[in-house]
């Protein structure tokens, strides 16, 4: 094997691309980060008040444009601080450009203007502000709502997530930050309307410019110009910001109280990587994966049956036989290619994916069903494709697979499936996928987005009813498929791109993170079963040969990725007993604790990009072991699939210092 040593960067993120260069504003009670462009974490006396406040331009498919900024100027002093910058957006065949105004003052109050021209004709699906509300604190919290006719609606932001638009025509939005204190945000340009974005985990309520009831894409004329402001005032007297002390550690709290069980993982094998898949079938062995299949049928007929029969024959060699589970779409279109509800279609459609499981010889104990049109998204009020009815799909495909667990729900996000509802109790198992860079790809969007996921899981768990399993469908930082375009976004340079079929993050510390740190969540969110990441492929956790450059792996072959440590070490724990868990700062550090018969599993997981110091409080008495995968590990545990047990150190203190995005397993022998 060739060895080459891994940059920082590389075993971080997976990319060489630089991390945004990231500036704190401050003026007298207000602080702000500007990044890229934008301000992020908007707070007033140390408590956020705004998440963030961005000029968005999207294209035709809401791919996001990284703007170019140029003339950046920063002022500060003691009244308060002004910024300026010019930005482009350009994809070689359009462009739009924008000079940009932002100051703040010492009375806590924010001013963000825009004036932006179209320098060719522009065709776009949004571009204007988008202003972003939190959730912590703000989730069923009440709000004041000005709407464009002036009029006024004293309201509050949903607690479960709202399948459409829960405001619309919004000219102000205002909310308490502290007791007694308002912040008021006001939106000028055009009608604003607000989407809860806990629908694709991120979290945030957010307001953004032009509604989806007018048509989308639009063209903005070449000269075409826009002018558009956003301000936030405050009433009411802010406290004092108090200095946090910077070696602070976040403390973790590990109770004896058993709160659930550790759901089983499933890993992804797209069908038509099966045979990819096959060639390490003896690595993949090892793991305790039940095998989830991913095949698209889309397209497929009789004479390209047997293409799907020889990648569904790879499965026989992987997962258990009782474990394995089939995910196919179903194309129901007619002649012309349009989606269509014909009951002779639908029972064609289910034949040809029955005789090719038949004439594969595996054995699928659970498929999970979906026409194809319900990959793409509908827009809230929009008309769904025709489609045949969940009832009519549950009733062919017992027919066709007697014996099977029959499964629904959707293959996209869990947006789909907040707009287009099963009927409860209809289905043997439910569920969806996540695709957490949807609205954007920077890191700090990624991560942060796991704050909305309990609120997803809760909104879900509502929907499902309480008796149904709960199924988490292909679930990885890649994207897979794309509800809301065309496709996902080709990422030839492999960087930080929203909605990218291949993200350089799924092989990185980044992505090891951001697994662990989902699971932390969904463990106790009352899921079956978890699939994520892939077996290889764009989101592979045995990395092999691909078409897109892989930095370091490419010199080192054969090798896994970070995640695969997480990912094993979680599948091993899979009816559990979970232990109630803590960590006083879970946007930062998250903490999963499980019962194994070995003793407790401790897992720790840093979803930033800077140290944290951790304080553990509460693990049972008996020598305790620590494996900490993080920057300086990284080529030992990509090139080694036994890392976590080879690498453990005896635990001799409860502070323990993790490294960015890194994770720590901590065993307590009994």
């Amino acid at each position: 094997m060739t060895s080459s040593t891994v940059s920082r960067a590389v075993a971080l993120f997976g990319t060489e691309e630089p991390v945004a260069a990231i500036r704190t504003l401050r003026a007298g009670p207000l602080a702000c980060t500007l990044d890229a462009g934008s301000l992020r974490h908007v707070r007033l006396g140390g408590r956020e008040a705004i998440r963030a406040i961005s000029m968005i331009v999207r294209d035709r498919n809401w791919g996001t444009y990284g703007p170019e900024i140029t003339d950046l100027d920063v002022q500060e002093d003691a009244d308060g601080f002004r910024v300026t910058y010019r930005a482009t957006c350009s994809d070689g065949a359009q462009s739009f450009a924008y000079e940009a105004e932002i100051a703040g003052g010492a009375d806590g109050s924010l001013r963000f203007r825009v004036l932006g021209e179209a320098l060719t004709d522009f065709v776009t699906n949004r571009a204007g502000f988008v202003v972003l509300h939190g959730v912590e604190g703000i989730t069923g919290a009440p709000v004041r709502v000005e709407h464009v006719d002036g009029s006024v609606e004293d309201s509050r932001f949903p607690e479960l997530i709202d399948p459409i638009q829960p405001f619309k025509d919004i000219r102000a939005l205002s909310h308490e930050v502290y007791p007694g204190v308002r912040v008021t945000c006001r939106m000028e340009g055009d009608a604003y309307e607000m989407e809860d974005q806990r629908n694709w985990l991120d979290a945030s309520y957010k307001t953004y410019i032009r509604p989806l009831a007018l048509p989308w894409p639009y063209t903005l004329a070449k000269g075409e110009q826009l002018d558009l402001q956003v301000t936030l005032t405050v009433e009411g007297t802010l406290p004092a910001v108090a200095a946090a002390a910077a070696d602070e550690a976040i403390q973790v709290q590990v109770e004896p109280e058993v709160i659930g069980r550790m759901p089983k993982l499933a890993l992804v094998v797209p069908a038509h990587l099966a045979p990819l898949a096959l060639d390490h079938a003896e690595l993949l062995g090892r793991t305790a994966f039940p095998v989830h299949a991913c095949s698209l049928l889309e397209g497929v007929t009789v004479d390209s049956l047997d293409t799907v029969v020889h990648q569904l024959e790879a499965f026989g060699a992987l997962g258990r036989p009782e474990e394995r589970l089939l995910e196919a779409v179903l194309p129901c279109r007619d002649a012309l290619g349009r989606p269509i509800d014909d009951p002779t279609t639908l029972a064609r459609d289910l034949d040809l994916l029955a005789t090719a499981v038949r004439r594969s010889g595996v054995d699928f104990r659970r498929i999970a069903l979906s026409p194809a049109c319900d990959l793409k998204s509908t827009t809230p009020g929009g008309i769904w494709p025709a489609a045949p009815s969940f009832e009519a799909i549950l009733a062919g495909a017992r027919a066709a697979f007697p014996g099977c667990e029959i499964g629904g729900g959707f293959f996209g996000s869990f947006t789909e499936l907040n707009r287009k509802r099963p009927p409860q109790g209809l289905f043997d198992f439910l569920g969806h996928a996540i695709f957490p860079t949807v609205h954007a790809g920077d890191d700090l969007s990624v991560t942060e987005g796991l704050e909305a996921l309990p609120s997803l899981l809760r909104s879900a768990r509502a929907i499902l009813g309480e008796s149904t399993p709960y199924l988490l469908y292909p679930t990885a930082i890649s994207m897979r498929h794309n509800p809301y375009g065309a496709m996902p976004a080709e990422n030839p340079e492999q960087g930080r791109t929203a909605m990218a079929r291949v993200d350089p993050r799924d092989r990185a510390l980044l992505g090891a993170a951001w697994y662990a740190g989902l699971l932390a969540h969904a463990a106790q969110g009352g899921l079956d079963t978890l699939c994520l990441a892939a077996a290889v492929g764009p989101s592979g956790i045995v990395t092999t040969r691909q078409p897109h450059p892989q930095r370091w792996f490419d010199e080192n072959p054969g090798s896994v990725t970070p995640a695969w440590h997480v990912l094993t070490g979680h599948a091993a724990l899979a009816g559990a007993s979970l232990r109630q868990a803590h960590s006083a700062v879970p946007s930062t550090l998250q903490v999963l604790a499980a019962e194994s018969a070995h003793g407790l599993v401790v897992w720790l997981c840093n979803l930033t990009g800077e140290p944290v110091q951790v304080r553990l409080d509460g693990l049972d008495s008996g020598p305790a072991e620590l494996a900490v995968l993080d920057a300086a590990a990284f080529e030992r545990a990509c090139q080694d699939a036994d890392f976590l047990a080879g690498s453990a150190m005896p635990l001799t203190a409860g502070d323990l210092r993790l490294d960015a995005y890194a994770v720590a397993r901590i065993l307590v022998r009994r």
